[in-house]
C-alpha cells in the first residue's frame, strides 16, 4: 500500500537532483552563494511531513495489532446438539402461543447461556436434519433456531433418526463432554433407526443424553383444519416417557417432563447447571489494536506541516 507514495518520494527526488535550472547573466557575483542554505533545506520539510501523514494514515487504516500477549482463561468445553421435534403436533398450543415458539424461545435463552459451548441443531419430524452444525457462532445459532419451525419435512416422529443424526455431529469432537438435548411430544412411529439402536451409539461414543417429553397432562389444544377453516380442539397428549426414560437411562442421562412454558424453562436452567465440565487454554492470544498511535503521529504530521508552511510565508 505504500509503494505509490514511495514512487512519489522518488520521483521528486529525482526532480530535485538532476533537474538544472539556467540563467543567462552577464555576472555570477549576484548569484554566487557561499555556506549552507538553511532556507534551501526547509522549505521541503513540509512536503517531508505530508508524505509522512499520508504513510502513517495508510498503516493506520490497514488496522496492526499486536497479539505478542497471551492469557489462560477457562471454558466449559462441552459440545451441545439441540434435538428438536418439528412434527406437526408441536402446533399444540397448551404451551404459550404454541409448544414449537416455546420450545424455540428458551431454547435460545439456553443458547446465550453457554458462550464458551460449541453448539448445534438438529430437527426431525418424519426424517431428520442438521439445522445448524456445531459452531461458537452465537448469533448464527439463534438465527438459525428462530428459522425452525413445522411443515418443512414430511411429518412424523423418528425420534431414532433425530438422536442419529446428533450423535453423527459429534463422532469426531474431542471435547470433555458431549451432549444431545432431544425434545419430542410424541411418540416414535417412523424412520429408519430405532430409539433404543441410536441411543446405544451415542453410548458407544460417550455421549450423553437428556430426554425432554412436552405436553400438558390429558389433552391440549390443537389447531384443526376443518371445512369452515381452523378450528381449535382438544387432543389426547401421548408421550412415549418410558422410551424417552430408557433412551437417557442408557446414555448417563436424565429425563424430564415439561407440562408448560415455566416448566421446560427450569429443565433447561437444571441441565446448565448439570453440565459444567471446565477446563483451561494456555495459549489464548490477547489482540491490542495499534492504529491509534498511527492516526495521531498523523494528525502531529498534519498539524506541523501547516505550522512549518506559516513559518516559510514570513521568512524574508
Amino acid at each position: 500500500m505504500l509503494v505509490p507514495l514511495l514512487l512519489v518520494v522518488h520521483y521528486l527526488y529525482l526532480e530535485l537532483t538532476e533537474r538544472k535550472p539556467h540563467l543567462r547573466v552577464s555576472v555570477l557575483q549576484p548569484w554566487i552563494k557561499t555556506g549552507f542554505s538553511f532556507f534551501n533545506v526547509f522549505r521541503h520539510f513540509p512536503f517531508v511531513l505530508r508524505i509522512a501523514a499520508l504513510c502513517l494514515i495508510v498503516i493506520a487504516v490497514a488496522r496492526p495489532r499486536s497479539s505478542s500477549q497471551m492469557e489462560s482463561i477457562d471454558t466449559e468445553g462441552i459440545d451441545i446438539v439441540l434435538t428438536m421435534d418439528v412434527s406437526t403436533s408441536m402446533l399444540a398450543r397448551d404451551f404459550k402461543p404454541d409448544r414449537i415458539n416455546a420450545a424455540k424461545d428458551i431454547a435460545i435463552e439456553f443458547i446465550a447461556q453457554r458462550p464458551s459451548d460449541r453448539m448445534g441443531i438438529v430437527v426431525f419430524a418424519g426424517e431428520s436434519y442438521t439445522q445448524c452444525p456445531l459452531t461458537t457462532d452465537r448469533a448464527s445459532l439463534i438465527n438459525l433456531m428462530k428459522e425452525v419451525q413445522t411443515d418443512l419435512i414430511e411429518d412424523g416422529t423418528a425420534i431414532g433418526n433425530g438422536l442419529a443424526t446428533a450423535v453423527a455431529r459429534m463422532m469426531d469432537s474431542d471435547a470433555p463432554s458431549r451432549v444431545v438435548i432431544l425434545l419430542t411430544d410424541g411418540v416414535n412411529n417412523s424412520g429408519e433407526v430405532a430409539p433404543l439402536t441410536a441411543a446405544e451409539i451415542a453410548k458407544t461414543y460417550g455421549v450423553r443424553v437428556y430426554t425432554i417429553g412436552v405436553g400438558a397432562n390429558g389433552t391440549a389444544p390443537y389447531p384443526v383444519m376443518t371445512p369452515w377453516g381452523v378450528e381449535v380442539q382438544d387432543v389426547k397428549v401421548e408421550i412415549d416417557e418410558e422410551l424417552l426414560k430408557e433412551v437417557a437411562q442408557i446414555t448417563g442421562g436424565r429425563y424430564f417432563r415439561a407440562t408448560d412454558n415455566t416448566k421446560l424453562a427450569e429443565i433447561y436452567s437444571e441441565i446448565n447447571k448439570m453440565e459444567t465440565a471446565r477446563t483451561t487454554i494456555d495459549s489464548f492470544p490477547i489482540y491490542k489494536e495499534l492504529f491509534g498511535g498511527y492516526a495521531l503521529a498523523a494528525l502531529a504530521c498534519l498539524l506541523l506541516e501547516l505550522i512549518v508552511r506559516l513559518l516559510i510565508r514570513r521568512l524574508p
